[in-house]
């Protein structure tokens, strides 16, 4: 799974480059990548449009081109994802029922692991690896906070 995580780390760096949080993630199946975006929430000013949902609506689209069935396609991928997914990120997919995730670095403040575990509550149990490149992945976190987020609601001063 290195050369995959190398994908998602490809993904991440873009979304970086487009002022976004740098989460990158694709979606594997078999030896295969189908599905990869990293964060678009800025660009789109819609706060679902993490790497995991651009890559879901891309297998979507996939399985109707190919007239798949999704739940059964699902089944079958490989989540590789840059930064543990957050609740929402990981309830959908353990909801669709992915094969196994493989993250790097821990989400500390939103991990639907690491925080809640999303498995438990959704009733699914998938594989999941973390730590890959994690170091990597913290690094290219913390150089984006150290800048500046364009799409940030300004700071209220507070009144005296």
């Amino acid at each position: 799974m290195a050369a995959f995580m190398e994908e998602a780390f490809v993904e991440a760096r873009r979304a970086r480059d487009a002022g976004e949080v740098p989460v990158g993630c694709v979606f594997v199946l078999g030896d295969k990548v189908i599905a990869r975006g990293g964060n678009q929430v800025n660009v789109t000013r819609n706060a679902t449009r993490h790497a995991e949902f651009i890559c879901i609506d891309t297998t979507l689209a996939y399985c109707r081109e190919k007239r798949l069935p999704a739940r059964q396609l699902f089944s079958e991928i490989s989540v590789v994802v840059t930064v543990e997914p957050c609740i929402m990120c990981s309830a959908a997919l353990h909801t669709l029922g992915v094969k196994e995730i493989i993250y790097g670095c821990e989400n500390d403040r939103f991990g639907g692991k690491t925080l809640v575990d999303v498995a438990a509550v959704v009733g699914t149990r998938i594989d999941i690896i973390g730590g890959v490149r994690a170091e990597e992945a913290m690094d290219l976190l913390k150089e984006f906070y150290k800048g500046e987020n364009p799409a940030a609601p300004p700071v209220a001063k507070k009144k005296k």
